[in-house]
């Protein structure tokens, strides 16, 4: 038996979560935009008071490691490693775009044998972070950012359908036009959706150093010095 505290803070949501044995038993969210600082401590707390009162001792954190938001990457890094520190368990790191990829498998039960599937991320302009995934979610093609045009997925949209989905592909329908794209809606990183991978990894004893670990941001964060008013 496995109890997980899930951290997720990678996009403008704020959700924590804890699961036991494949089910989630716990979940809050907060979508109202970038306040993960003043949420993710109490949203942590409940959560922990909840698998108390229930007496579950919690026997790892698993976070949303990224890419995403620079400073959410960092909030949510930090308290995960905070509560691990103080309950002397392990870390869990789970990729955000695969765990983008979470509700479309257990909801969509109906895809392809061949499809594949590309969740994406906004980062910015036209620009995301996205990977590609076997229904598996084995690795085809490695995460990247990258400034999606027309025609940039034509050469695997003329073999294979592709199905597109996150907060990146809500602004790529415009610009992927091929029969074979498929667009998802309302699909965004969740800590309540983190269960199969994060119970997995724990299984396989793939965890972080918390002392050492650090978030995947992909790029450098670039600070933007805001324009003085005229």
């Amino acid at each position: 038996m496995s109890c997980i505290l899930h951290i997720e803070t990678s996009t403008t949501v704020c959700s924590v979560a804890v699961s036991e044995d494949g089910q989630c038993i716990y979940h809050d969210e907060d979508r109202t935009g970038q306040n993960h600082n003043e949420r993710i401590g109490s949203f942590v707390d409940e959560a922990l008071s909840f698998a108390d009162s229930h007496a579950i001792p919690v026997d790892a954190v698993a976070v949303s490691m990224g890419p995403g938001s620079y400073t959410g990457l960092r909030i949510g890094v930090s308290m995960a490693k905070g509560v691990c520190y103080a309950l002397n368990i392990p870390l869990i790191a789970v990729p955000t775009l695969e765990l983008l990829a979470v509700p479309v498998l257990l909801r969509h039960d109906d895809l392809p044998g061949d499809a594949v599937l590309c969740p994406m991320l906004d980062a910015r302009r036209m620009e995301v972070y996205s990977a590609f995934y076997d229904r598996a979610l084995h690795t085809e093609r490695e995460i990247r950012a990258e400034v999606v045009e027309e025609g940039t997925y034509d050469e695997i949209l003329s073999s294979r359908p592709v199905y597109f989905f996150g907060d990146g592909a809500e602004k790529c329908k415009a610009v992927i036009k091929h029969p074979n794209a498929h667009f998802i809606d309302g699909i965004q990183p969740l800590a309540k959706n983190m269960f199969p991978i994060a119970e997995k990894r724990l299984m396989t004893q793939q965890t972080e150093d918390v002392a050492y670990f650090e978030p995947f941001y992909l790029k450098d964060f670039v600070a933007i010095k805001p324009k003085k008013a005229l």
